[in-house]
């Protein structure tokens, strides 16, 4: 189904299944020998949401090798490339917090669960938004497991596509302290002009020693739509009926580093083929690569 200016969602259908991708993929790069990642709760968050086939790459129960288009290099690659966005960003909070700033906002949170397991230091407030089913659902999933969160954690159940800037100041948000912002996963769901906007909203709210994180997709210029769903035709046929490509807003849309440079964000790009290489990773073959091409992972500090 394609998107709408006022879709919804939870954590088991639309952009809010890919939440629970993503998830999985953390839980599996968890597991993974090299300990690149330590995400205890992407697992117990995935097995709640309960999409049988997530559950089952998980526990080694899907078989790979029956599946013409999604080889086991293919399943590495992915689960590799999952580790090192998650290591950089992992690594973002912890510089943020390492140079005194002590407020955190994760946008469009979905089974995001670094309020739980970062080291955040003494006094910091981590902020999540996202859709309140999503909310929620983390919420009281992670509660009943017993964890508890390693900084003072709010929640804004909200669209990002209403009033957040609004919302996130009715929940606290200090506005002449340094905030840490985190888009990860985002842009690709929301229209250029959306994109345009949250970074005019993050802009507008920030002071300079504020920081930012986020990535940037190139291949979302000519984004392949037939070839995804090509891909993804093998999953459909297993039980997640979720058209990936037309949950995507493809297009020409301003080039990240360049729209926060000129917004006076000092910002830095690398890109997924050098995570790999800084982390000890051999690339993925190009066949067996992410369909939307190479990511330019992003951060940066708002100059002042």
């Amino acid at each position: 189904m394609p998107r709408t200016h006022d879709d919804e969602w939870d954590l088991a259908s639309s952009v809010g299944a890919t939440a629970t991708m993503v998830a999985a993929g953390r839980a599996m790069a968890t597991k993974d020998p090299r300990g690149l990642i330590d995400d205890p709760f992407a697992e117990p968050l995935v097995r709640a949401v309960g999409i049988e086939l997530f559950v089952k790459m998980m526990d080694g129960d899907f078989d790979v090798e029956a599946v013409e288009d999604f080889p086991p290099e293919r399943r590495q690659a992915i689960i590799d490339g999952m580790a090192v966005r998650t290591r950089f960003f992992d690594d973002y909070f912890i510089d943020a917090a390492g140079a005194g700033v002590r407020q955190a906002v994760i946008l469009a949170s979905g089974l995001d669960s670094r309020a739980y397991r970062l080291p955040w230091p003494a006094g910091t407030v981590v902020y999540e938004l996202d859709q309140p089913r999503v909310i929620d659902f983390k919420t009281t999933t992670l509660a009943d497991i017993g964890a508890q969160p390693t900084a003072t954690r709010r929640t804004v159940p909200i669209d990002l596509r209403a009033d957040w800037p609004a919302a996130l100041k009715a929940a606290g948000i200090d506005t002449a302290a340094p905030i840490a912002w985190l888009a990860e996963g985002l842009l690709i769901y929301l229209p250029p002009e959306a994109q345009d906007r949250l970074f005019d909203n993050i802009t507008d709210l920030s002071v300079p020693g504020s920081t930012i994180a986020t990535e940037f997709v190139p291949g979302i210029v000519d984004f392949d739509a037939d070839r995804v769903r090509e891909m993804s035709g093998s999953f459909r046929e297993r039980g997640l009926d979720i058209d990936m490509a037309s949950l995507v807003y493809a297009g020409e849309r301003n080039h990240v580093l360049d729209y926060l440079g000129a917004k006076g964000w000092d910002v830095q790009g690398v890109t997924r083929t050098e995570l790999f290489g800084r982390n000890g990773i051999e690339a993925p073959a190009p066949e067996n690569d992410d369909p939307l091409g190479e990511i330019i992972f992003i951060s940066g500090r708002l100059a002042g």
